[in-house]
This record gives structure tokens, sequence and C-alpha cells, in this order.
């Protein structure tokens, strides 16, 4: 799928939709309209599991809003802007945020606030602020936005102050995780204390998204990220493809695990399209930007893969090298299986990024290059 044509058209995508209360979520073909003005629509890359979508899955307490798409801890890349934004363009990467930052309010003014006006959280709005229309539909029937975000589908619309612009370098697949919301109460919840506990000198505060401001703040926590004075990984305990997002569940409501990542599969050529128009850069080094995208900087596997990319450009010449690029598509194989069995004996390794990679971690990374390779070669060689 290429961006460029996409701009300004209805696109069908896969989304994980909720039809009703506690029920699994069920893999759906949508359509997701172009964004409106001030509005953003992204390709999600990543997106994960929060306690927050579970709890207003099951709808126990809360107002329930279905069908509906959850979804609010993502990574993903802006394929296309609506009326009125000139802070984002195609290609950036972005976080989408369950709050905004509309950057005119009092509050988004003000240094001790994070509670925007037109952009603070809304659990029962299903639909978007401008308009009071869903940007979602299967055969004509709306169906309903979470939080402003819904990023349990391919492509999702955003209002621009929901979305922080991230360092292109940061893996999106970590991004989610800078900062946290602590507990989402019952609807009719009362908190009581007696008054000894706070003339005893203790304090009771509260936080909402740790008083960061999204798009002003969020950016240099990334940061932070990037130059490893945060650690993320460890949160992250299990992996799954988009199709199984209902383990995703599983693990949450069993207690099996803090975050899952859920994996979203590549639309390699449109990703590495959009790469191209935005750097101006060749095809090649566009591909190899998409791997970066999924698991970072790893100089070995991308040599091996310039071969193949090099091999394969020569065969599309005349040469038809066709033997050479098998053997480098399998050289690359070999190299991946090799870190999985280095990874094995020793969990603790660390790889050129300089990350702590996870088993499954590596696994996906076969599957990613595998993916990319088979974009590039006939299958048979495969």
């Amino acid at each position: 799928m290429s961006y460029s044509k996409t701009a300004g058209q209805v696109i069908r995508c896969r989304a994980a939709v909720a039809w009703e209360a506690g029920k699994p979520l069920v893999i759906e073909e949508v359509e997701v309209a172009p964004p409106q003005k001030m509005e953003v629509r992204l390709k999600i890359l990543f997106t994960s599991l929060c306690h927050t979508d579970v709890y207003f899955w099951e709808a126990k307490g809360q107002t329930p809003v279905f069908p509906r798409i959850f979804g609010h801890e993502a990574g993903g890349i802006v394929e296309s802007v609506g009326e009125g934004v000139t802070d984002l363009k195609p290609g950036d990467h972005v976080l989408p945020v369950f709050t905004g930052e509309c950057k005119e309010c009092a509050h988004c003014k003000s240094e001790e606030s994070n509670m925007c006006d037109l952009l603070r959280i809304n659990t029962d709005r299903g639909v978007m602020i401008g308009d009071g229309q869903s940007r979602f539909s299967i055969n004509g029937k709306p169906i309903y936005h979470f939080v402003g975000t819904s990023t349990f589908s391919e492509y999702t619309v955003v209002h621009v102050g929901c979305l922080a612009k991230i360092n292109p370098d940061a893996p999106l697949d970590k991004g989610w995780g800078v900062a946290v919301l602590v507990g989402v109460p019952h609807k009719d919840a009362v908190f009581k204390t007696h008054p000894m506990n706070v003339l005893n000198e203790r304090t009771l505060k509260g936080t909402f998204f740790g008083n960061y401001k999204p798009r002003s703040d969020l950016p240099s926590v990334v940061e932070k990220y990037m130059n490893k004075e945060l650690e993320l990984e460890k949160f992250i305990t299990h992996e799954v493809p988009f199709s199984e997002i209902n383990k995703a569940f599983d693990y949450m409501l069993q207690g099996a695990g803090l975050r899952c990542i859920i994996r979203m599969d590549a639309d390699v050529h449109g990703l590495a399209t959009i790469i191209t128009q935005r750097s101006k850069t060749s095809a090649d080094e566009a591909y190899l930007s998409v791997f970066r995208l999924f698991y970072g900087s790893n100089p070995a596997v991308e040599n091996v893969l310039r071969q193949c990319l090099e091999l394969y450009s020569n065969s599309k010449d005349g040469s038809k090298d066709y033997d050479g690029a098998g053997i480098s598509v399998r050289a690359a194989m070999d190299y991946l299986g090799t870190c999985r069995d280095e990874f094995r004996k020793n969990p603790k390794i660390s790889y050129p990024t300089g990350l702590a990679v996870r088993e499954n971690a590596i696994a996906q990374l076969s599957s990613v290059a595998m993916v990319i390779i088979n974009g590039l070669f006939p299958s048979s060689l495969c």
C-alpha cells in the first residue's frame, strides 16, 4: 500500500473490535475515514494492552459503549494529516496519548497542570471531538473510538493535540511506557481517611499521567530512554501478533505479566515508500530504515540485508544472480538463528544496539527480516 495514494481516501484495514462487554475481540475489516480538521491518520506499528482497556471492556461500573475499538498505548507513523495540522507531516513517528494538549487553554499554558480543557480524557465519548462522528465503520455502521486513540486498529485517526512527535530513531515498541496513569476508579468510588492521618504530617496527593503534558514533555522522556537513562524492557513480559490479541487479555486477567506488546503486521512496502518520500533516500536505504523501526540498529544483520538488496538490484539489471541472493537470504537467517542461540546461553547478552534483547524479541526479529526479504525476493528463494 502506497501512502501517497491513500491520503484523502477511506482506508480498509484490520481492527480488533469489541462488539459487547467481556466478549473476545473480533478481528474485522473496518473502514477508516480520512482525517478532518486538526486530525491525523496514522499507521499503528505496535500497541499494548493496559488494564484500563480491560476495565472498560468489562464495563463493570462504567458506561458501556459498544461496538468499540480499544487501545491507547502505541507507536505509529503519520499517514496523512487534516486541515490545519502544521506540527506533523506524513512519515513522522508519534505516540498517541489518551489525554491531549491543545496548547491554548489556561491549563496547557500553566506549568502546574496537564488537564487540557479541550482534550482531557473522556472515557464515555466514542466519537471525534470536532464533529461528533466516528472515523471507523463496518458496512456503514459506526464503530466507536476509545479515549480518542483506538490503537487496536492498523490505522486510526487521532486529534493532533493527542499525538507526541518523537525521535525517529526510537524503537516504536518501547515508546508506550514513558509515563503511568495510576489507577482508574469505579465511577461511584469514594476515598475516605481519618483526619489524624493528615495531622500526623502525612501528605495526600494525586497525579494524572505523571503531570506530563503529552506533546511538550513526552519527547524528552523518550530521549532519556534513548540515552539509557530509563529502562523499559523489563516491563515487557509478552509479545503477540495482532491476530492473537485476545492472548494479551488472557495474560492480563491471569496476572501473568506486566505489559504485552501487540505487534501489527508490517506493511513493508508502504513504510518504505513513505520513508523514501520523506527523506529522499534510496529505496534500499528505506527498506533498511523499516528494519530499524522495529528493533533499532543492528549492523551485522543490516550488512547481510544490504548484500541481499545489492544482489536483487543486480538481478533486475540482467545479471540474474538469484543464487547469490538466495545465499545471502540464508546467511541472514543463519545469523538470526545464531543470535537466538547465543541469547539462550546468556539471557543478559547485549546486542549492537546496547539493548537487552529477550528471546521472543529475537524470534520476532527473524520474522521481520523474513517479511522484508519476502518483499524483495521471489518466494522460491526463501
